[in-house]
């Protein structure tokens, strides 16, 4: 079972709406924890692909996700910049 971390801004217009199917979504996991304000760890046998692209079909498509295995080399990113992307290929 892979450990991911999950950390999204969420672009304008933004609701309570927005918030609360990405938290339902994330809680729907049985082990998860939120350390910070909009960072999330969740603990499933998934892909970081899978969870990126389950998180895809909830958000907007100005919003911005990264979902990073922190249990060993992983990540997938939604909507992150290049520039960003190309620095995790290269020390991640």
């Amino acid at each position: 079972m892979n450990t991911y971390l999950i950390s999204y801004d969420l672009g304008a217009p933004e609701d309570l709406q927005d918030y609360s199917l990405l938290t339902n979504y994330i809680k729907s996991y049985l082990k998860w924890a939120k350390p910070l304000q909009s960072v999330w760890l969740i603990k499933t046998d998934k892909t970081v692909a899978q969870v990126r692209d389950e998180i895809k079909q909830i958000v907007d498509k100005n919003d911005k996700v990264l979902v990073v295995n922190v249990s060993k080399k992983g990540w997938a990113t939604l909507n992150i910049a290049k520039k960003v992307t190309d620095w995790m290929k290269l020390r991640m």
